[in-house]
């Protein structure tokens, strides 16, 4: 007796639930740094292209497709338009007893093989510090935790239609 299993489906899934259809290749041009164009928002040198490869990573290590430099069935463009240094609780001689870390990127997408998954979205997170710490001493951290959550929200948003 032989046991038949068929799969069949709207897309080619991967293990790790990202639906790239029919595309087999995407690109990533490296977003630029506009956070200083946001009221409060400061320079970081180097962070467009930290969170770029970021965003490359994500999509490499959570579909077979491949990354081209240009003309790719799905691409994501966009800028980083938030980058800020908060207080966020106070102690009871009105200072900072923590910090918050916040990025945000404005990102469009989009999907030459199914235009109707188009989008232009605006991603942020953030990371809470104690106050007694320098963003130097925590940077590190915070952005891969920052970077981790907006790429997996921009993964999700773009690839993961269940």
């Amino acid at each position: 007796m032989a046991l038949t299993l068929s799969l069949s489906g709207c897309g080619v899934y991967n293990f790790t639930g990202g639906n790239v259809g029919t595309a087999t290749t995407f690109s990533v041009p490296r977003f630029q740094n506009y956070a200083t164009q946001s009221p409060g928002s400061t320079f970081e040198p180097g962070l467009d292209r930290d969170f770029t490869l970021a965003l490359q990573d994500r999509i490499q290590n959570q579909t077979s497709l491949n990354l081209v430099s240009s003309g790719g069935d799905l691409l994501y463009e966009g800028e980083i338009v938030e980058f800020r240094i908060s207080p966020m609780s106070a102690t009871a001689q009105q200072t900072a007893a923590q910090n918050r870390l916040s990025m945000a990127v404005k990102v469009r997408f989009y999907n030459k093989t199914k235009e109707d998954a188009d989008f232009d979205q605006r991603f942020s997170f953030f990371y809470d510090y104690a106050d007694n710490l320098q963003l130097s001493a925590v940077k590190d951290e915070a952005l891969e935790v920052i970077f981790e959550r907006i790429t997996q929200d921009i993964f999700n948003a773009s690839l993961a239609d269940w």
